[in-house]
């Protein structure tokens, strides 16, 4: 019996090592169509189910009390376990609350996206049983290095060898269609859109930064770089604004974490060359001032005409920026009136569309208030217990995977304003898994080890 569970053990780490390779690297091709959504259950949500059994059934297996009475007492008696569990009831009696009561959820879908919602975060409790030890997070860190290295000769392939592009920006492309990269339009790699790599990179970009200064042997070093380097490239090709901004938040609030000032000019002078070599980006950020000089000129001269006797008023043209219009004139009003419609538990999960692009408001217009402050009070929890363990002074491998989060996570927050990115599969689970090692860490000892 002992050497199975030892073989389970090994089974849950691998497993962990898959998804972290298999979920941002492997296409999103549909495997089982939903009707009346383009959102398919797809290969790797197999291997998540099989993951998440393994680590059920080795839970069960650590807990000390025999009868279930006492599992679940011994279940609520941890501060995260009831947060997620507040956070997943609520939920659901707003899906339910949808369903029945202001009729904007249909039963299949809406239950369709609270499961996602727990598939994606059930992996935190995942990765905190999956740390053994320092060792096991350096493990999983190289795993995200292989998939930085494979995205980046991908995204090259895509950009100018004709490699497929798969998507699922629309319905159309959301079945699996091979595309081909166009000149100027934005670079995924093996994402399922420019949003979910650049908020990928956000958050695995301080780990490598952290992880260069910290106490490890020098061999590793050039991969690092390497991977920082293309990280940037990456970003650069994607073109997401925003993400950009938060990337540069996200490493500038790193290098002063680590006390590493003198690097911060050298980093924003090299992003900046970076950013120049993309003509995408460079226009993205250019159409801002356009918009907003054009704007301040078009006020004033209706300020001006409004001064004249002209019986002939001569058409204003319209100035806008086109994500920024869409948000603010279509998704964002959409989410206020769902939050409107039921401020307590919202509409339900599916009942303001796919896309809202602020998490915040998509919270509140589909979990009201209650599922906004329950799922709030998750973060509240893990950055207290975060901040518990951590030892700004140390060098060791488990300070620095530490600090890459804690200065990832105002990046995230900050993207979150302009993007849905904890419905984004291919970064969620990703997320809570490195959320999940990271608490874990708090288990285990330092060690000055210096292999990596």
């Amino acid at each position: 019996m002992q050497k199975l569970l030892k073989k389970f053990d090994s089974l849950l780490k691998f497993g962990v090592a898959a998804i972290l390779i298999a979920v941002p690297l492997y296409p999103k091709f549909p495997f089982i169509n939903v009707p009346g959504t383009y959102v398919s259950i797809r290969i790797e949500d197999f291997l998540v189910f099989f993951v998440v059994l393994i680590s059920t059934l080795l839970f069960l297996k650590d807990l000390k009390v025999k009868n279930l009475k006492e599992k679940i007492k011994s279940i609520f008696k941890n501060k995260f376990a009831v947060s997620f569990i507040l956070f997943f009831a609520i939920t659901l009696l707003s899906v339910l609350s949808g369903i029945f009561l202001t009729k904007t959820v249909v039963f299949h879908i809406g239950f369709l996206h609270w499961a996602r919602r727990i598939q994606y975060m059930i992996l935190f409790f995942v990765g905190i049983q999956v740390v053994k030890s320092i060792k096991d997070v350096k493990f999983f860190t190289k795993c995200l290095m292989i998939v930085i290295v494979f995205v980046f000769f991908f995204g090259i392939g895509q950009k100018y060898f004709g490699l497929p592009v798969i998507t699922t920006q629309n319905s159309e492309y959301s079945k699996g269609i091979a595309l081909r990269f166009m000149q100027g339009s934005h670079l995924i790699s093996t994402f399922a859109g420019h949003y979910d790599l650049s908020t990928f990179l956000i958050l695995v970009s301080p780990l490598l930064y952290t992880t260069l200064v910290s106490d490890i042997s020098k061999k590793p070093k050039v991969l690092i770089l390497f991977c920082m380097l293309s990280s940037l490239w990456l970003l650069s090709n994607a073109a997401a604004r925003i993400s950009f901004v938060a990337y540069e938040g996200a490493i500038v609030l790193t290098l002063i974490l680590v006390k590493k000032y003198k690097f911060i000019a050298l980093f924003l002078v090299i992003s900046a060359i970076f950013a120049l070599f993309s003509p995408n980006l460079v226009s993205r950020f250019t159409n801002i001032f356009d918009v907003t000089i054009k704007k301040i000129i078009t006020s004033t001269h209706v300020q001006v005409y409004a001064q004249e006797e002209s019986p002939t008023p001569t058409p204003i043209p319209v100035v806008e920026d086109r994500s920024t219009s869409i948000r603010l004139n279509v998704e964002w009003p959409r989410a206020i009136r769902a939050f409107e419609i039921n401020p307590f538990l919202g509409t339900g999960f599916s009942s303001i569309s796919l896309a809202t692009d602020n998490d915040y408001l998509r919270v509140l217009g589909e979990a009201g208030i209650l599922g906004f402050l329950s799922f709030i009070t998750i973060f509240i929890r893990i950055i207290k217990k975060l901040l518990d363990e951590i030892n700004l002074k140390s060098k060791n491998f488990k300070n620095a995977y530490l600090i890459a989060l804690i200065a990832t996570l105002p990046a995230i927050f900050l993207n979150s304003l302009f993007i849905d990115v904890f419905e984004a599969s291919k970064f969620a689970m990703i997320f809570w898994l490195m959320l999940g090692f990271g608490v874990g860490l708090q288990k285990i000892k330092d060690e000055n080890i210096k292999d990596f």
